[in-house]
């Protein structure tokens, strides 16, 4: 078993390996899906995560409308209890039970958030969940503060462990954290997306949040292979037909960054995914990445991340790489 570097969520007693499972793609077809997927792979995927030393798997409610959370519960059931990882899923996304494929609410009203906590614990086969996620903002006009209150009564019940949020801004996260404790923000991050390193990870810092950090590759495109053939031959269902990133103008400028990693992956004689994973968790506030995975192989290919250290001229070289590609926006380096 490899040996990850961990680091301490917020001001929890949870110790997270800087890497963490992300089980988006494993859900399989739903609007922001990405094509059929095998069930067996997703499984393997997982396993070999926990045997790489992976101590956590993101997942939520919506991916798959469910299904996601039902593969991780049965790949974890078929592990030793002292192996599985720590369970981080989420709520808020409610679907269309007549259409899989349209696009689900943002629903953060205190008796949904009570029904989905019960829903992912039965598909989890858990009893307590270790970290239960608001998914993003409500869009119902419920209060955050009813919405907050309810979710630190799961935790005094004892059916999750800690609380946090993804998609929050600072004002947000100020009106929760005024409430009672925020174990985590999960924000967009990576060398594209890179908004919120002048303001949400910053905040997180100073009040003791922690910040794990999705899509750190970019749903792929900051990767070894991508490519305009690869992405024309995605299957049909594949949300990233139509991701703003991998269309004109945006695809062009980011495969430009992603090129200008070439160099420093290969000096630390590793994977362009990799270097950008490395770069996300470079950043000060940042507990750990959320990396997706659909197959052993893919997990392999990416795990070296967590221990890569990128020194001031990589840093210094990617910011330029940026510049250069006009990629994105946000700060260029830590």
């Amino acid at each position: 078993m490899l040996q990850l570097p961990r680091r301490r969520m917020g001001s929890t007693d949870l110790e997270i390996t800087n890497l963490g499972l992300g089980t988006w793609a494993i859900g399989g077809p739903w609007a922001f899906g990405w094509g059929p997927q095998d069930d067996a792979e997703s499984v393997a995927a997982i396993h070999r995560a926990a045997e790489l030393g992976i101590n956590w798997i993101d997942t939520a409610a919506v991916y798959g409308l469910g299904h996601s959370e039902q593969i991780v519960g049965q790949a974890l059931a078929s592990l030793p209890a002292a192996d599985r990882p720590l369970v981080f899923t989420k709520c808020g996304l409610i679907w269309d039970e007549n259409d899989r494929m349209a696009e689900p609410r943002r629903v953060l009203e205190p008796s949904s958030i009570r029904r989905e906590c019960e829903a992912s614990l039965r598909r989890l086969g858990m009893e307590r969940i270790d970290l239960y996620q608001f998914h993003w903002p409500d869009e119902t006009g419920t209060a955050v503060e009813d919405s907050w209150d309810v979710m630190l009564r799961l935790v005094e019940e004892g059916k999750v462990r800690w609380g946090g949020v993804c998609n929050f801004d600072t004002s947000l996260l100020g009106r929760c954290a005024a409430r009672g404790t925020v174990a985590s923000l999960q924000p967009p991050f990576s060398l594209i997306r890179r908004r919120v390193a002048a303001s949400e990870i910053p905040w997180c810092e100073t009040h003791g949040v922690g910040v794990i950090a999705y899509s750190p590759m970019q749903s792929g495109l900051l990767t070894d292979r991508f490519s305009a053939p690869r992405l024309a031959a995605l299957p049909v269902g594949d949300y990233r037909h139509r991701g703003s990133e991998f269309t004109a103008p945006r695809f062009a400028a980011n495969l430009a960054l992603r090129d200008g990693l070439r160099p420093i992956a290969e000096r630390h004689r590793a994977t362009v995914g990799e270097i950008a994973i490395a770069w996300v968790l470079a950043w000060p506030g940042v507990t750990g990445a959320i990396v997706g995975a659909r197959s052993a192989a893919q997990v392999d290919g990416w795990i070296g991340a967590g221990s890569l250290r990128l020194s001031e001229p990589d840093l210094v070289e990617i910011a330029e790489a940026i510049r250069r590609s006009g990629a994105g926006e946000g700060p260029a380096r830590p």
